[in-house]
């Protein structure tokens, strides 16, 4: 029998609606589903796999979804000419002209209505793109960003209601301005790289973005298909890579310590790298004009393989239904966190040096391909843009060692130029210099354009040079990573004296999510008001909702409502619902199991010290690998290295 899963079904004019399905279901039969929730005409609508309308489904008896790859938490989308089940004659086109689209669910990705209407420009016609951008750029948006300058007493010569040329309020993006702010701001921010190209005599009535593509335009018809011909009307230009002026996010701001203590809390454990999903959401960020910063409020761990130097992602089956859950907490995904870790002296809990400096790297060129993979998956909706998108708002956040020997956190983008290379499949790391990459050369699958950089040469003469390789730093951007001075709590403080839940995707260190887990966790918070403080959680809502043994799956949305808005009374009268009296019964025949006695982390910041010889300590770790190991394994596990110890 087919396991249930819902699929997400996205429609400019009526949101998004979730549909019950199994992947063994027909896809004549699904879309009737959708026809039905929608309220929709027999003809006129069209559902399509992808935001950029490719991907159509269409109907047939002789498909099921699993065929189609449709998979528990997918997104579908909705394309209506406005032929509905309720009458409504008004065609979409007419409603894109009118200015009535509006998000459906409020959802930072928004959604894209391609409309018929052309404008003509140089004698060509162009498609434009009806947008719904991120909350964020639109509060942006309707602010004027200028930067205020009061009187100056030694220059001015008006009056208190007058300005002039020296105190006249400055455009966000002057550059004397942002080089006087200390520290100094490097790049501008996106909205304010915008007012500049929209700032001239026409108002940037004919100001665009373009998204860089390396790949040959299909449909030409004057010779036969690559690599039997090639022309300048379908080969992509020459790309010269450039350091990014702007970035896209401006800060990113970790709401408190405890977000990050518990995910690296992993790397303390067993000196194993560690990737995290960070969720949270876009706001405007006063410190820079007109500029975002991502707010993070929770890091989800996926599954994966871990080792002292890499981490290898798997595919993750909950990625729908743990983005569902963070929908419903006014959550999104803003970036990654990678560890990159290594012990220096175990007993002062410090950690070795070796990024950020002269004689080292930032990011590697894989390290930055992968960030280009991401933030590929989350574009950045955009109406200067005739794809509708520019760019990318996801974040890369690297955990790693200061020159203090300090766990100290980076920030960072790559630009869109490595999006694009990456995205297109140019740009490959090199095999014995991680900060280098190599842009491909052609083939007869793939055309690849040339690629350059300019660099300059002994006698301090710019030169142009070949992408082979390629310093990486050409194509990052890097922001500040940090916490606020007060903290911020989206989810509940832990108490000191209750145990936390564990972590998902933890099994391997003896972090288990099961329901024993749960009962003994729920145990510890009997008392009715304290309901919510237990369940102001991100990883137990995430248990709370994956769990098949817990009859709640369909029922989260009031609770995440109460954590969201941390109300009470909300939290006490889901408590009272049948579903969940049946999950305390559960609990109730539950013991609670003991807590589990962990010996002290030998790894990292406020590290332990190592045990002495001849302690009894239930493990040790490894003085080479600081890998932890059971108390009677007479040599490491990681590196089969003895125990210095004995």
């Amino acid at each position: 029998m087919s396991k249930s899963m819902i699929v997400r079904v996205q429609s400019p004019e009526h949101g998004t609606k979730r549909i019950q399905t199994v992947p063994s279901e027909r896809v004549t039969d699904f879309l009737d589903k959708i026809k039905s929730d929608f309220s929709l005409a027999s003809t006129g609508w069209t559902i399509y796999q992808n935001r950029n309308k490719t991907g159509e489904i269409r109907p047939t008896k002789s498909k099921t979804l699993s065929v189609l790859k449709i998979k528990h938490g997918d997104m579908l989308y909705l394309d209506s000419d406005g032929a509905s089940g309720s009458g409504e004659s008004e065609s979409l086109f007419d409603k894109v002209r009118k200015g009535s689209i509006i998000s459906g669910n409020g959802s930072r990705r928004g959604s894209l209505i391609a409309g018929d209407n052309s404008r003509s420009m140089s004698g060509s016609a162009k498609k434009q793109v009806q947008v719904i951008e991120d909350e964020v750029d639109q509060i942006l948006e309707k602010q004027s960003g200028k930067i205020d300058r009061s009187k100056n007493e030694q220059l001015c010569r008006h009056g208190p209601q007058g300005k002039c040329l020296h105190c006249v309020p400055l455009e966000p993006y002057d550059e004397a301005y942002l080089k006087s702010r200390d520290p100094p701001i490097k790049f501008l921010s996106f909205h304010s790289y915008i007012r500049k190209l929209t700032g001239g005599v026409d108002k940037g009535k004919f100001a665009t973005l373009e998204n860089l593509s390396c790949k040959i335009k299909p449909g030409c018809t004057e010779h036969l298909p690559w690599p039997g011909g090639i022309c300048t009307k379908c080969q992509p230009n020459a790309v010269t890579l450039k350091t990014q002026k702007y970035r896209h996010v401006d800060y990113i701001n970790f709401e408190n310590p405890v977000i990050v203590e518990r995910f690296l809390n992993y790397w303390r454990f067993t000196g194993n790298q560690r990737i995290g999903i960070l969720y949270g959401r876009y706001e405007p960020h006063k410190d820079v004009p007109l500029g975002i910063k991502a707010t993070v409020a929770a890091i989800y761990e996926p599954p994966q393989k871990n080792a002292p130097n890499s981490v290898e992602l798997l595919e993750d089956e909950n990625e729908g239904i743990v983005d569902s859950i963070a929908e419903s907490l006014g959550l999104i995904r803003v970036g990654w966190i990678f560890t990159d870790l290594v012990a220096d002296d175990l007993k002062k809990g410090t950690v070795k040096c070796f990024r950020g400096s002269v004689d080292s790297h930032f990011l590697s060129a894989e390290e930055c391909i992968m960030a280009a993979e991401f933030q590929n998956k989350y574009p950045n909706p955009c109406k200067l843009s005739s794809d509708g998108h520019f760019g990318s708002k996801f974040v890369t956040v690297l955990v790693t060692g200061d020159t203090n020997n300090q766990i100290h956190f980076e920030g960072y983008q790559v630009s869109d130029q490595c999006m694009a290379l990456v995205r297109d499949d140019c740009l490959v790391p090199t095999r014995d210099v991680m900060e280098l990459g190599y842009v491909k050369e052609s083939t007869n699958e793939q055309y690849i354009p040339d690629v350059f950089y300019t660099q300059k040469d002994k006698y301090n003469n710019e030169v142009t040079k070949l992408a082979r390789p390629l310093p990486v730093e050409y194509l990052l951007v890097d922001m500040p990573a940090a916490f606020p001075v007060e903290p911020i709590h989206t989810f509940a403080v832990p108490a000191e004296n209750k145990k936390q839940f564990p972590v998902e995707n933890r099994a391997n260190v003896g972090e288990i999510q099961d329901f024993s887990a749960f009962a003994t966790y729920m145990h510890q918070y009997p008392e009715p008001d304290l309901f919510l403080a237990a369940t102001s959680d991100f990883h137990v809502l995430i248990f709370m909702t994956t769990c098949d043994m817990l009859p709640l799956k369909e029922k989260m949305g009031r609770l995440c409502e109460a954590v969201r808005n941390k109300d009470e009374d909300i939290a006490y009268h889901w408590s009272r619902t049948e579903e969940w009296q049946t999950v305390v019964h559960l609990l109730d025949s539950q013991v609670p199991s003991p807590p589990v006695s962990r010996q002290g982390s030998f790894v990292g910041p406020n590290a332990s010290p190592l045990p002495p010889i001849g302690s009894t300590a239930e493990k040790w770790t490894c003085s080479h690998c600081t890998f932890l190991n059971p108390a009677e394994k007479d040599s490491c596990e990681m590196c089969s290295l003895p125990n210095q110890r004995f």
